[in-house]
């Protein structure tokens, strides 16, 4: 069952995946090729999708009979074996990762013009999209000569990679990857990089690959610069930023000062269980820009907890529950994004190469394969099946394996023309 599902899925959501793997730049020796760039690119992306664990897995796990015959299917191919996992990577290696991340604009772009994403959008207009950095590799020597450096008393501790994520996310628990900035050192000596600095040079290439895009960005305190606010201006993109004392002191100042000289600017739910207490202050100014805080009081029978938001939608009473709601799904990108990518089987921060250029495009297979497990574990086809008869995500990614290999899947797909609905619930 999990194997049809899957190629459903694939088919529905992205029917010309496959021919946007094979339209890459390919770097091999022409007169030296025996397998399309798709037939590697889409064992890449089983490497994680499937849980592998590692490269060498695809040669173990991977060569049998069914599973050739079901990836030459997906490929429309015709190869007598399955790739070597050392082919895979001479591929990625001389691949530029512009080319993968071409592939998943364009998977984003689909679901967008599908109006698949549409029922999550903030206010009705609005597409959530959070932006944040993480750890992705470590070593004790040096990897490369981008490899950032983390020293303590001028003595150098360690050497890592962190890389910056923009995803876009709802609050069913989607967290779609549709930007990547790895933060890498310019020199290799003198100029360390930073996430504040990745942001920057990720904005300008995100407007121009969804240049029409209503986007809302949800970010942490970090973001809370003059610089950010002049980004969003000119692209005319929405914010909803974590506000910390710490990050505007006057402008946190100014804030609390505000709120207690109106008596209007108050809402409060409650349900029972959890009761909420909201307000807000308008037009804030800061060079050049003026931005609206909210304040939201959560108070439950074991503990009150306080969140507090900068944004330049203007806030009134009849939209600030939406818009705190919205500045709390920043929480997805660590949550349903970077947790599950480092501890639910994708194994985001293990090293599967050594080489700096295909570690970047197994880096983005990856994100094209979470993004494809999303799609079916939130697809209408497996509805509540994951939790009752797979009991987890991983166990339907293991039982997806033995499909693929043990037996020839979707033989009569193309016959039955199907819809798959996302869950409209977490």
């Amino acid at each position: 069952m999990t194997g049809d599902v899957f190629l459903k899925t694939v088919t529905h959501f992205f029917p010309k995946l496959t021919r946007w793997l094979n339209q890459v730049d390919d770097p091999r020796n022409k007169n030296m090729i025996t397998y399309e760039p798709s037939h590697l690119l889409w064992l890449g992306i089983f490497l994680f999708l499937l849980r592998l664990g590692s490269k060498r897995r695809i040669k173990y796990k991977l060569q049998t009979e069914y599973f050739l015959e079901n990836i030459n299917r997906l490929c429309k191919g015709y190869n007598q074996k399955v790739a070597h996992h050392d082919t895979v990577e001479y591929l990625l290696c001389g691949l530029g990762p512009g080319q993968v991340h071409k592939v998943r604009h364009k998977m984003i772009n689909r679901l967008i013009r599908m109006r698949v994403l549409e029922k999550y959008r903030l206010l009705g207009k609005y597409y959530m999209i959070a932006i944040d950095g993480t750890g992705h590799l470590m070593f004790k020597e040096r990897h490369c000569p981008h490899c950032l450096t983390r020293k303590s008393n001028g003595k150098i501790l360690y050497y890592y990679h962190n890389v910056l994520e923009a995803k876009l996310v709802t609050a069913t628990g989607l967290a779609l990857s549709v930007e990547t900035e790895f933060i890498l050192n310019s020199d290799g000596a003198t100029k360390q990089d930073c996430e504040l600095a990745a942001f920057y040079r990720m904005a300008e290439r995100l407007k121009k690959h969804f240049p029409q895009l209503s986007i809302c960005l949800v970010l942490d305190s970090l973001y809370a610069a003059g610089p950010v606010m002049d980004i969003a201006k000119e692209y005319g993109w929405k914010y909803i930023i974590t506000f910390k004392e710490g990050s505007m002191p006057d402008r946190y100042d100014e804030f609390r000062r505000l709120k207690g000289l109106r008596t209007d600017n108050t809402v409060e739910t409650g349900d029972g269980r959890i009761s909420r207490k909201y307000s807000w202050v308008n037009d804030i100014y800061h060079k050049k820009n003026f931005f609206d805080v909210l304040e939201c009081y959560e108070t439950t029978e074991d503990k009150n907890t306080r969140f507090v938001f900068m944004t330049n939608i203007y806030v009134r009473k009849n939209n600030i529950l939406k818009i705190a709601r919205g500045g709390r799904l920043r929480w997805k990108i660590e949550n349903e994004g970077f947790n599950v990518q480092k501890n639910r089987g994708f194994n985001l921060e293990h090293p599967y190469s050594q080489d700096e250029t295909a570690m970047k495009n197994l880096y983005l297979l990856l994100q094209i394969a979470h993004m494809i497990s999303q799609l079916m574990e939130k697809g209408s086809l497996l509805k509540q099946k994951v939790q009752k008869v797979f009991g987890s995500a991983t166990m339907l990614f293991e039982q997806l394996l033995e499909d693929l290999r043990t037996r020839p899947i979707g033989a009569d797909f193309s016959k039955k023309p199907i819809q798959i609905r996302l869950s409209s619930f977490p």
